[in-house]
């Protein structure tokens, strides 16, 4: 096994930003890739007008490519947020706003993964509210992706990076996981495993895989330190991916990695160019 039997997209949130956006599918399926994921395109607007909509799902048609993962309206992101579902107020109210504009997106491109960011920690506001909200509103983000065959995905990210953001531990995003199925009863929950952040927080990625594979609906990979491409840092990635193979996964590997001063056009020489595109009908 090894990174050829794997399934790829890469994420144009992250790869390719030296280009507009509507021409980066184009630049992935250059690259030799069949499927993309992104975080919310619009940073500034939960709902935006209709051409924009319409011009991004084109140019990703037009590039042949798949989309296979979506974020929710996540806030400044890149930036100092970490999502908006569990902050109440304004930002609570653009995510709900967001929820069915989302889901239709992705609905009209077959995507089956949609990602909500849970959001930080907000001085003054009492930790137990925030998690009421956010419950909340990841049941109703869950039946939205149900209603397109989707999974919601919950991710955990890395303290050093945010250290506000309460979702630092795989136990902790499989606890919320857990909370939504429950309260839905759709069983469309699942958890978003990415090595990168989780290596950052310094927990144990073989006993992760071992015990929560079965519970995963998507992953993502950058290698550490860095947050670049497989082989820049440690990270032993080839192996554990082979790990989450042979325990089962069969989904998507988000490429979500920085591509460091080279154009990311040039960041892949780690993946043999016929490995790229996606063979097969991944689970999400």
């Amino acid at each position: 096994m090894g990174f050829a039997d794997q399934r790829f997209n890469v994420n144009l949130s992250i790869l390719f930003t030296e280009l507009p956006l509507l021409e980066r599918p184009a630049a992935a399926a250059e690259a030799g890739f069949t499927a993309v994921e992104l975080w919310w395109p619009w940073v500034d607007s939960p709902t935006p007008e209709r051409p924009g909509l319409d011009a991004l799902k084109q140019a990703i048609e037009d590039a042949g490519v798949q989309l296979t993962g979506l974020n929710f309206y996540a806030g400044q992101l890149p930036g100092p947020d970490r999502g908006a579902l569990s902050i109440p107020g304004v930002e609570s109210e653009r995510f709900r706003a967001n929820i069915d504009v989302a889901a239709d997106f992705a609905g009209a491109l077959g995507c089956k993964a949609l990602n909500a960011l849970y959001g930080n920690r907000v001085d003054g506001v009492d930790p137990t509210e925030q998690d009421a909200l956010a419950l909340e509103n990841l049941a109703l983000a869950a039946r939205a992706a149900d209603r397109i065959g989707a999974v919601l995905l919950i991710e955990t990210l890395n303290k050093p990076e945010s250290p506000r953001y309460p979702l630092v531990t795989a136990p902790a995003g499989i606890a919320v996981v857990d909370k939504v199925n429950e309260a839905t009863g759709l069983g469309n929950a699942k958890f978003l495993m990415d090595l990168y952040h989780l290596s950052m927080n310094g927990e144990d990625l073989s006993s992760i895989i071992e015990r929560y594979t079965a519970r995963t609906g998507h992953v993502q990979i950058a290698d550490n330190p860095g947050r670049g491409a497989p082989g820049t840092g440690t990270l032993p990635l080839e192996d554990l991916l082979d790990q989450l193979a042979k325990a089962g996964y069969e989904g998507w590997v988000g490429l979500e990695y920085k591509p460091g001063d080279r154009p990311s056009a040039e960041s892949f020489d780690w993946l043999p160019h016929e490995a790229r595109a996606a063979r097969g009908n991944p689970q999400t």
